[in-house]
């Protein structure tokens, strides 16, 4: 190899160490966290459910250039196998039907309950801190606000042993006010308690 091969090589190498480097410290920075809610509230049949909000943060100080990430917000509502996840402008998954933090409603599964039209992925179905376009889940501090405008076209699909559950939190034209739990991600509390499922063998 020649000298000025060497040199080049040398300068390569050094670029992806210093890359790798950067990773490593960005990534040796973050404290992560895991995050939830559990509140009561009706789904769209008017029966009491029992409703579950999750998401995960990485964290980082303030002097530190990086910001702080989140996973999409989870929302699961109990007896149903329906599961939500909005987005915020953060997520490359991110979809258009409006700003802030959403989920939007697929045509036939969801329906706006002021118009009573299916829900395409253009309409906003669920929102939270809606008030704040650009709120962002790794801002969420422990208290929230959930606004729900659609309803499920059919809380079950199929029929017969084959039927599933798909209902969700009912809509509602004020915010549910929500509070949440925060515990280093890992830890002995930061998992969300499961649902208690003799409610659903019941109905």
């Amino acid at each position: 190899m020649t000298a000025f091969r060497f040199q080049r090589f040398n300068r390569a190498v050094a670029r992806l160490l210093a890359v790798a480097g950067l990773f490593a410290v960005q990534s040796g920075c973050a404290t992560y966290y895991s995050h939830y809610a559990i509140f009561p509230a009706e789904n769209s049949q008017g029966e009491p459910r029992t409703v579950r909000l999750s998401w995960d943060t990485a964290e980082y100080p303030g002097w530190w250039f990086a910001s702080d990430r989140s996973t999409p917000l989870t929302l699961e509502t109990q007896c149903s196998e329906r599961v939500w996840r909005l987005y915020d402008e953060s997520h490359a998954d991110a979809e258009s039907c409006g700003q802030g933090i959403r989920a939007c409603g697929q045509g036939t599964l969801d329906r706006l309950v002021q118009s009573r039209q299916a829900a395409n992925s253009g309409n906003l179905c669920m929102s939270v801190n809606p008030a704040d376009s650009r709120a962002q889940i790794a801002d969420i501090s422990g208290r929230l606000e959930l606004l729900v405008a659609c309803e499920p076209v059919s809380p079950v699909q199929g029929v017969g042993k084959d039927a599933v559950n798909v209902d969700y939190i009912r809509a509602s034209t004020v915010p549910y006010t929500v509070y949440s739990r925060k515990a280093p991600r890992g830890s002995f509390n930061a998992r969300p308690p499961r649902f208690e499922r003799s409610v659903c063998d019941s109905d």
